[in-house]
């Protein structure tokens, strides 16, 4: 009888990583978001990840799908500040990052900080601005920094980028540079919402009648608690045959015939943050096959580009990337 209970006792999984606060604030947050947004749940679980892996969002889908709502909601779940710039063909770098004016009192120049110093920036239809704009991002969003006059300028953590774009109007855009899409942890994909999901949002909207979205979500993190929490998920224990399959998922699409460009070492760190995020989400100090599987869609879709035969035969990126994962044997 004592052998057995030693046994069950051995059995038992101990976390070696306290999670419980982590797990609790996800879940608040989740049921925060869940008070407007209905379904979506992969959409918001990323964005969630791409908070505690402190990495940056970009969202792709059709106008009306909850993509602005949903980043909008989420960082009114966190006491930080936030800033939402529509971006436009004749937005200048200027209109983001702040400019120079000149002090009659003190006869100098002052920098006066544009809405990209903020620490949740919500970027509305991001590959509508042109290149030197997009440029000034990039710099923000690769270094969490600007330059201005030769002055470095320090952003305050969190800085986290959520980007939405329209994949159908095409009209009036750029494409974003493959450096500037490596730079995103995420790119997610939104879909149309199910009959019975559509059928609650109408139940929804009808009865909330004139109350504001925002005034249903109540903030819940501080930026210590981000932080802290993105210290946490550093702590996760990941095993070397798990890195191992990590690398062979990203070496495999360098030389996959059905890919022109293949994913760089930020793709392997990107999965392997991920990963961790999705782990202690789920109360687990350590990653598994699974974690890794859930993720490398939305890490690596953006960071390959198919061969123009591939593209022309309607083959997306997404099911190369499940092709890949399909095909590399899972560890032990």
């Amino acid at each position: 009888m004592e052998e057995n209970e030693q046994q069950e006792d051995a059995l038992q999984f101990n976390s070696r990583v306290d999670l419980g606060q982590l797990q609790n604030a996800v879940s608040q947050i989740k049921s925060e978001l869940g008070k407007v947004i209905i379904g979506q749940q992969d959409m918001i679980e990323l964005l969630i990840i791409s908070i505690l892996a402190n990495g940056h969002s970009l969202i792709e889908g059709v106008p009306g799908v909850a993509k602005t709502v949903t980043a909008k909601l989420l960082a009114k779940t966190m006491s930080v500040d936030f800033s939402r710039i529509q971006f436009t063909p004749d937005l200048m770098p200027s209109d983001i990052l702040g400019t120079s004016i000149f002090n009659v009192k003190t006869s100098e120049f002052q920098f006066k900080k544009g809405p990209l110093f903020s620490n949740i920036i919500l970027i509305d239809e991001i590959n509508r601005a042109p290149a030197k704009t997009q440029a000034a991002l990039f710099e923000a969003m690769a270094e969490r920094q600007i330059t201005m006059d030769g002055i470095e300028y320090e952003m305050e953590p969190p800085f986290l980028v959520f980007a939405t774009q329209n994949p159908i109007e095409q009209e009036g855009t750029y494409r974003l540079p493959e450096a500037q899409l490596d730079r995103f942890l995420f790119k997610i994909n939104v879909e149309y919402p199910s009959l019975d999901e559509e059928i609650q949002i109408l139940e929804s909207k009808h009865q909330q009648k004139t109350k504001a979205e925002e005034d249903l979500v109540s903030a819940l993190l501080s930026a210590k608690q981000i932080a802290e929490y993105q210290d946490t998920i550093k702590g996760i224990i990941v095993e070397k045959n798990l890195l191992k399959y990590i690398a062979s998922i990203v070496d495999n699409t360098r030389t996959n015939a059905n890919l022109y460009l293949g994913a760089s070492p930020r793709a392997s760190i990107a999965i392997m943050d991920a990963s961790k995020a999705l782990a202690a989400m789920n109360g687990r100090d350590f990653i598994t096959p699974d974690d890794i599987k859930k993720v490398a869609a939305p890490v690596l879709g953006h960071r390959i580009m198919l061969t123009p035969e591939r593209e022309m035969e309607g083959l997306t990126s997404e099911q190369v990337v499940k092709q890949i994962v399909d095909g590399i044997e899972i560890p032990r």
